[in-house]
């Protein structure tokens, strides 16, 4: 298939994006360091590239699973980060009213089904999304993300079996970070290449880099136009990085410092802010969008912290029984 460029305005809308997200995750973790936020954050600094650039080819009525570490697709599939900072404070406002926090953020009206603390937890969720596309007729997509220590559970075998034998429009994007916690993608994952082990299954399996968020798009693109016209499921691995720590308090201490030097190295937003200053766009430009965002988040931030916290009376709300 044919790649399609994006125009240079595409380009900056998904700058702005990156930026978004990186603001975002560091405003958490400041929170999270100054003590008011509940609970842990799991940045997703550094794999920005990997959420902007699948969200960039869907539609807005394409549907996403997400992670523990699901700030960034949220963000990217049109998220109120208003509403998410709300959320981490444990505010009334938060898009589960200040009850589900961090890793339970979840936006139906843009179609993004849910974050998930369980490994794996949102897989089988975009099965049943991409079916509920195949009998409504609705030419819908769903793509679930997933961290490479999602590889090895059994729920991925079981639904990427399925999906193949339905034809269901999915695609599964593996989020190879390098690390689950702290156990290396290369201790861990048999065979070499996860996108391989797509053949047993009979689709496709495509590796890409997941800093550039330009091949991102062009690869999630063509995979999600082939799940569309009812060729069934595939694999995208996105071989990406984890600037911090699994979660606020990781330690850290199980990476070599020139490892993480030379991921560093090939930050997605310096990567694009290089190609748009190519493309002619000036620097000032990009500094004027970056201060644009800063001003978004920390307007976010004062709007958490204004926001009441929860009553008591919710206690008894969203309960099946």
């Amino acid at each position: 298939m044919a790649t399609e460029e994006l125009s240079v305005e595409q380009l900056l809308t998904a700058y702005r994006q990156l930026l978004l997200i990186r603001r975002f995750e560091e405003r958490a973790l400041d929170l999270y360091r100054a003590g008011e936020m509940r609970g842990s954050t799991h940045p997703y600094i550094g794999m920005e590239a990997v959420a902007v650039g699948v969200c960039l080819a869907l539609e807005p009525t394409d549907y996403i699973t997400s992670t523990h570490r699901g700030h960034g697709h949220t963000i990217a599939k049109g998220g109120d980060v208003r509403r998410m900072m709300a959320e981490l404070l444990g505010r009334a406002t938060g898009y589960s009213r200040g009850k589900g926090g961090s890793m339970h953020i979840a936006d139906l009206e843009r179609r993004m089904l849910g974050a998930n603390g369980i490994v794996g937890g949102g897989i089988g969720l975009a099965a049943g999304a991409a079916l509920t596309a195949r009998l409504q007729q609705t030419g819908a997509v769903a793509v679930s993300f997933f961290g490479d220590g999602a590889l090895n559970q059994g729920i991925l075998h079981e639904v990427s079996n399925l999906a193949a034998i339905w034809s269901l429009p999915v695609v599964f994007v593996c989020e190879n970070n390098q690390y689950a916690m702290s156990a290396a993608a290369a201790w861990t994952i048999a065979g070499g290449d996860p996108a391989g082990r797509a053949a047993s299954y009979g689709i496709p399996g495509v590796t890409v880099d997941g800093m550039d968020v330009v091949a991102v798009y062009q690869a999630a693109r063509q995979l999600i136009a082939r799940a569309r016209s009812g060729q069934g499921p595939s694999y995208l691995v996105a071989t990406t990085y984890r600037f911090l720590g699994h979660h606020a308090g990781d330690p850290l201490n199980y990476r070599p410092k020139e490892e993480v030097d030379h991921w560093r190295a090939q930050d997605p937003i310096l990567r694009l802010a290089r190609q748009l200053q190519a493309a002619g766009i000036p620097a000032t430009t990009l500094a004027a969008l970056d201060e644009e965002v800063t001003a978004q988040i920390e307007e976010a931030v004062q709007f958490a912290r204004s926001s009441p916290h929860p009553t008591v009376d919710e206690l008894s709300c969203d309960l099946y029984a």
